[in-house]
This record gives structure tokens, C-alpha cells and sequence, in this order.
């Protein structure tokens, strides 16, 4: 019976959901993180009676066929961009990104990737750098006698060296835009690679026109919303079940008609 291939895409479809509303709340508290959203789109139809043909020679159409559906599929995986709730760390090197815009990061391999986790650190040789060690594009380098460091809306970086009293401007931040974010792809470690989905990446100053502006002393929190998940969970679950029922069903008037059978 095609019911039971039907309802096995439905049970496949709702696993999918249930992994993707897992990976969501398994990430309420990592920085920087966007939620993501199954998207589903039904299979080909079969036809029974095929729509607008007369139903003999000399007759008028008829109005309507008899179209059968053959389940469900996977159709994308939706990041979802959203801003994140910001927090206050009071830590000089964390910075958030209140508006749109990545912070640009270079991965070992030299390839430049996109991130809103802004939990920067400085290493060995006072360079700005992610949890990972990743070094943030364009370089800033920290002065090994610098006390103090301030990083304001527009990205400009300064130092306060000691022994001098007149702060020194020690390099820029830039951000980048995407024409279409959801065609980003994720790598882990909030990170995120262009791909030809996305568009390339437009690369301006923070607090330009459509760029956000950037805050020190504050990171973005996840913008995974708890309360929606779990409803979304209870949903996905229930329609799993419904899915296991129709099997159950087909599975029993299976039976019914091979008892008929002998």
C-alpha cells in the first residue's frame, strides 16, 4: 500500500525537524548562535484521473482529477539570522555586533570566514584572535604595554600605552554584509563560509549605512528562543506519532485482507 511509503517520508521529515529543534536548544547558550528551521515541500503527485480531459468522447472536461500525493521531503535547513540578545561581560576584548553585519575571521588555511561570536583574546604576540586562535581581518595588533584598550561604534581600536597619556589609534575593524544570509554555509565554532548563495561578502565600517554598530564589553547571545522550540518540539513529536499511527493502521488492514485471503 502506498500509505505506508507515504507516512515513512512523514516519519523521516518529522526526524529531520526533531534533529534540527535539538541542535537549537543544545545551543541556548553558545555565543553568537543562530537557530535554524526545518523546511518541508510535499512529493510528486500521482494521477488517478487526470484533470480538464473528457471523460469520454463528445463529453465536456472534468472539473477536477484525482491527483494522489506521495509524501514529504526535506526541502532546506533554514539559518535563521535574527539578532541575539546582547549581554554585558565588562571583558574590554568582547565585542558584539548590534545591527547586521560578520566579523571577518582567517582560518589556518588563509580562507576568511564570517562570524558573530565576538569573544576575541589576544595571543603570543598580542594579536587579536577568536577562542579558536583564528586571527580577526584586518589584523590588530596590541602593544605589549598597552594598559587599557577601547573599541568604539565604528570600530576604531585604541590603546592607552603606559607612560603616555593621549591614546594611540592602533587600527579599524571592518564587518561584512551578505546580500543573502541564509545562503550561508556553517562550519561549526560560529563561523561561516560565502558560498554563491550568499553573495559575496560587501565589506564596509561599523555604523556605516546598513552595518551595525559595535559593542564593547558585550557579546551576542544565542537567538534561539526556548519557549518556541519547545512548543516546536511537542508539535514535531505529535506529528511523528500521527505518522506511526497511519503505519499501524495500514499494517492492520494488511492483515485484515491476507485473513480474507485464505
Amino acid at each position: 500500500m502506498r500509505a505506508l511509503a507515504v507516512a515513512a517520508t512523514g516519519m523521516s521529515a518529522q526526524q529531520l525537524n526533531l534533529e534540527v529543534i535539538a541542535n537549537n536548544i543544545a545551543n541556548l547558550n553558545t555565543t553568537g548562535f543562530k537557530g535554524a528551521r526545518a523546511e518541508f515541500t510535499d512529493l510528486l503527485y500521482q494521477a488517478e484521473r487526470q484533470q480538464g480531459v473528457p471523460n469520454q468522447s463528445g463529453q465536456e472536461a472534468i472539473p477536477e482529477g484525482a491527483m494522489l500525493g506521495l509524501g514529504v521531503r526535506a526541502a532546506a535547513i533554514r539559518n535563521l539570522h535574527r539578532q541575539g540578545q546582547l549581554t554585558n561581560t565588562a571583558n574590554q576584548l568582547d565585542l558584539a555586533i548590534n545591527g547586521r553585519g560578520y566579523f571577518q575571521i582567517t582560518s589556518p588555511s588563509g580562507e576568511i570566514n564570517y562570524t558573530r561570536a565576538g569573544a576575541f583574546n589576544k595571543n603570543a604576540t598580542g594579536q587579536l584572535v577568536t577562542l579558536e586562535g583564528y586571527t580577526v581581518d584586518p589584523a590588530i595588533l596590541i602593544p605589549p604595554t598597552a594598559t587599557e584598550i577601547t573599541i568604539n561604534q565604528s570600530g576604531q581600536v585604541f590603546a592607552k600605552i603606559d607612560g603616555q597619556v593621549a591614546q594611540q589609534n592602533i587600527g579599524q575593524l571592518t564587518i561584512a554584509n551578505f546580500a543573502n544570509e541564509s545562503g550561508l554555509e556553517p562550519l561549526g565554532n560560529g563561523l561561516y563560509r560565502e558560498t554563491p548563495a550568499s553573495g559575496a561578502a560587501v565589506i564596509g565600517n561599523p555604523g556605516d549605512a546598513s552595518y551595525g554598530k559595535l559593542q564593547q564589553g558585550y557579546l551576542e547571545g544565542s537567538n534561539v528562543d526556548p519557549v518556541k522550540e519547545i512548543t516546536s518540539l511537542i508539535t514535531a513529536q505529535r506529528s511523528f506519532e500521527m505518522n506511526s499511527k497511519v503505519i499501524q493502521a495500514v499494517d492492520e488492514m494488511a492483515g485484515t485482507i491476507s485473513k480474507g485471503i485464505r
